[in-house]
């Protein structure tokens, strides 16, 4: 039988790396170096004239030297991994970005590009001394064309106030990801993040119109398009969704933005194998279709590790596996009504043996935490 859902509200996409805890307190982590054996490349060791240069291009407070203050820029957010860097530079436009690395690149100088630091794979820290380039500074929504659904910005606009602000327009950003309240579209779009729309939108190499980027070189690449349709010439933007700044940094991103949808549902359940999961997305294809707009599947050990790390309630009880379902459509009666048929025939069937349904944005962000 469902149950209405009642949990403790936690944001937990509201963290942000640079207002964590106090590292000098904390317990550090073990140097990357150290943990994975890593041996340093032969790229050059920043010193005081290259600082000084970086303060001639970028100004005295966007080169962070204190050490206290470039620690949280080195340590990852599960707080796993931890770089040697020594100076964070916060860009504020693609100009200055392309003289920073075209200088690095003369000096042989490695750099390591930073988002909003949610990863959990140690891909946004350094692992020796290379240079932090934060990006949480462009942060400009540059245009947005409420008809076409193409929206044009930074690349170290915050995800969730980009989500915000496009659903002002009627509109919503294709990618929702736990950590929306902190990463960055850049970071979103340089590792290719999936995320729970990816049913009903696809990845984002469908979703990304065009992208701006900064080479080593500081050569800057202009795929900035806007148009849905263009079959134009090489989509060199393609190279760049995923390549995790390996062939460059991306700084501005157009996307397309479906429109907003008036009725959304989000269900948590319980069930007992594997096997039942997959029939339960099967069945969930056939019978909800059109409205289905994300299917995503967690075991029991992931979500107890997620409750107890993240200090939440799990509002169902111990079960092998969960299912989170939304549906989201334009017509709430009916939607309504085909999610309670489904969910009533896979009750029946035993591949759902309990769960919990709301259309309530606050009780759905929580459940949403959990997968």
């Amino acid at each position: 039988m469902f149950r209405p859902l009642s949990l403790l509200i936690i944001n937990i996409s509201k963290h942000n790396v640079a207002s964590q805890i106090k590292y000098s307190t904390a317990i550090l982590p073990r140097l990357s170096s150290e943990k994975y054996n890593i041996k340093r490349k032969s790229f050059g060791t920043i010193n005081e004239s290259d600082i000084n240069h970086f303060r001639s291009i970028l100004s005295e407070n966007r080169v962070i030297t204190d050490e206290s203050d470039v620690l949280p820029y080195n340590i990852d957010w599960i707080k796993n991994c931890r770089g040697q860097s020594k100076v964070v530079l916060k860009p504020k436009t693609t100009d200055e970005v392309s003289e920073v690395l075209s200088y690095c690149n003369s000096k042989k100088l490695a750099v390591c590009p930073q988002g909003g630091n949610t990863g959990l794979v140690g891909g946004s820290v350094p692992v020796f001394d290379e240079i932090v380039l934060n990006f949480s500074l462009m942060n400009k929504v540059i245009s947005l064309d409420d008809i076409s659904g193409a929206l044009v910005c930074e690349a170290g606009c915050v995800l969730e106030n980009l989500d915000n602000y496009v659903r002002q327009h009627n509109l919503i950003m294709p990618l929702d990801l736990g950590a929306k309240g902190s990463c960055h579209i850049g970071g979103n779009v340089s590792t290719n993040a999936g995320g729970l729309r990816l049913l009903r939108y696809g990845n984002l190499h469908g979703s990304i119109l065009g992208l701006e980027a900064v080479k080593a070189d500081g050569t800057v690449i202009d795929c900035l398009r806007t148009l849905k349709k263009d079959n134009t010439g090489y989509h060199l933007k393609h190279l760049f969704i995923g390549s995790e700044g390996t062939l460059g940094v991306v700084t501005k991103v157009a996307v397309h933005c479906p429109a907003v949808s008036k009725a959304v549902s989000l269900g948590y359940f319980g069930v007992n194998t594997f096997e039942d999961v997959l029939q339960l997305y099967r069945n969930a294809k056939i019978s909800l279709g059109e409205i289905l707009s994300a299917f995503e599947m967690a075991d029991n050990r992931a979500i107890c590790s997620t409750v107890k790390n993240l200090k939440l309630t799990n509002p169902l009880e111990d079960y092998p596996f969960y299912v989170l379902i939304e549906t989201s459509g334009c017509d709430e009666e009916h939607d309504s009504e085909k999610l309670n048929r489904f969910l009533s025939k896979e009750m029946e069937s035993g591949h759902i043996i309990d769960g919990t349904v709301t259309s309530e944005p606050a009780k759905m962000r929580v459940m949403a935490t959990f997968t």
